[in-house]
């Protein structure tokens, strides 16, 4: 039986799963999808994500499935492959 994977789910936990395998302590704040170190906000998304969720959120950013490069604070998801 083949199942559909929820690819939002998947990007996030493959992103939770690095940070902590890294060490990081990861928490769930009121915004964004992880608070990291009690510092940095992430946002998982796909390429097209904005930056609406966590607008006027300071040390927030985005982690980009689908995109090679970062700009701003829009990091590359493939980047978090290797704090594993």
């Amino acid at each position: 039986m083949v199942r559909d994977l929820d690819t939002g789910c998947l990007r996030e936990t493959f992103v939770l799963n690095q940070l902590r395998s890294a060490g990081h302590e990861v928490l769930y704040p009121a915004q964004g999808d992880f608070k990291v170190d009690g510092r940095y906000i992430i946002e998982v998304g796909g390429a097209g994500k904005g930056f609406s969720q966590i607008k006027n959120i300071p040390e927030s950013f985005i982690a980009a499935d689908g995109i090679e490069t970062g700009v701003g604070n829009k990091i590359p998801f493939w980047l978090f492959g290797f704090l594993y």
